[in-house]
């Protein structure tokens, strides 16, 4: 019996050093399009750059090249799912991700998803506005700290050009000016999880999902009107908790979205996540690559929802080591249960 599969598709920043050569000889109908489109305009392909000698943050990281290098790989892994033992009922994206969702889900033809993509990260070449940094808001058991969470909000407050970004699970990203991100460095307390200390800024990472964004938000919908929308083919849950449904979603209110309110407002993805849950029905979690940095903003949005009794970081782990709810494809175990 087949597994309903909610896909969720990562954010730019999830290309890191240690996934060169992500693809290895894959073969994707879907990225043979972003390379197609990325070689007309002679830049780097997606194969390219992932079978690069070596990881260089100006090739990798740049928005330029990394937005389309982020959905080529998770496109190519998306092609590669087992439709005999799964059946994807949703898809939703963090950041970046959405616009691969709207391509994987049918919302756009693969080469203005492409297009897409690449219009709105060249928007960052040479032009990088404010930036982002990183705070976590969960316990030990990635639960909700509502002690951190009125903190982050608080200092969100305390500054006209810092804002929330994105809701990533138990973490918040904000996004500002330098001045408001030095602010909000300032007034957060440190704090040590593992091998990071926050506050982390993320590098080369414009503000995206605040106001400071408008100018793109304006020049997208000027330069991006000829894009050919349609109602999705799988059902869509945007970063504002909106669901879009399959077959009957108003392609419109989808464009005005995307090129909209995906720009400068706060991108939600626990709300994304939880809305999912609760309207798809999913039985499992299909993280495609690069990276696998969504697993634990998944697990904490499950543990958010009690969804399925998990209710902690141990519940969480205890059900993966027995029956896996999370199969992140750059996981060799985990993707040996996904691809055909």
């Amino acid at each position: 019996m087949k597994q309903r599969a909610l896909v969720l598709c990562p954010g730019r920043g999830s290309y890191s050093r240690d996934c060169l050569n992500s693809l290895d000889g894959l073969e994707s109908a879907g990225l043979d399009v972003f390379d197609k489109l990325r070689a007309d305009l002679g830049r780097p392909t997606v194969r390219e750059m992932d079978t690069a000698d070596r990881f260089v943050s100006a090739q990798h990281i740049r928005g330029e090249n990394a937005s389309s290098l982020t959905a080529g790989v998770s496109i190519a892994d998306l092609d590669q799912i087992n439709a005999n033992a799964f059946d994807v009922v949703g898809v939703i994206g963090n950041s970046m991700g959405w616009y691969t969702a709207l391509g994987y889900a049918g919302a756009l033809p693969m080469e203005d998803c492409a297009t897409l993509i690449e219009t709105m990260a060249q928007y960052q070449k040479g032009n990088i506005i404010g930036g982002q940094i990183v705070y976590p808001m969960v316990d030990t058991q990635w639960r909700l700290d509502p002690a951190a969470v009125a903190n982050v909000t608080a200092t969100v407050s305390g500054h006209r050009d810092l804002h929330w970004s994105i809701r990533l699970g138990g973490q918040a990203v904000l996004g500002g000016s330098e001045e408001a991100l030095t602010f909000a460095s300032d007034s957060l307390p440190s704090v040590t999880q593992g091998a990071h200390t926050f506050p982390i800024r993320l590098p080369l990472h414009s503000a995206f999902h605040t106001e400071l964004m408008q100018s793109a938000r304006a020049q997208a919908k000027l330069d991006l009107a000829g894009l050919r929308w349609q109602s999705p083919a799988i059902p869509m849950v945007d970063g504002s908790g909106r669901v879009h449904r399959a077959g009957c979603a108003n392609p419109a209110a989808i464009r005005e979205y995307t090129l909209g309110a995906q720009v400068t407002e706060t991108y939600d993805l626990t709300l994304s996540i939880r809305t999912a849950l609760r309207t798809v029905g999913p039985d499992v979690v299909i993280l495609p690559g690069p990276g696998s940095n969504l697993g634990s903003a998944i697990a904490q949005a499950m543990i958010c929802e009690k969804w399925r009794g998990i209710d902690s970081k141990d519940a969480f782990i205890s059900r993966q080591n027995t029956d896996p709810v999370v199969l992140s494809m750059r996981w060799p175990d985990q993707r040996e249960r996904v691809v055909a």
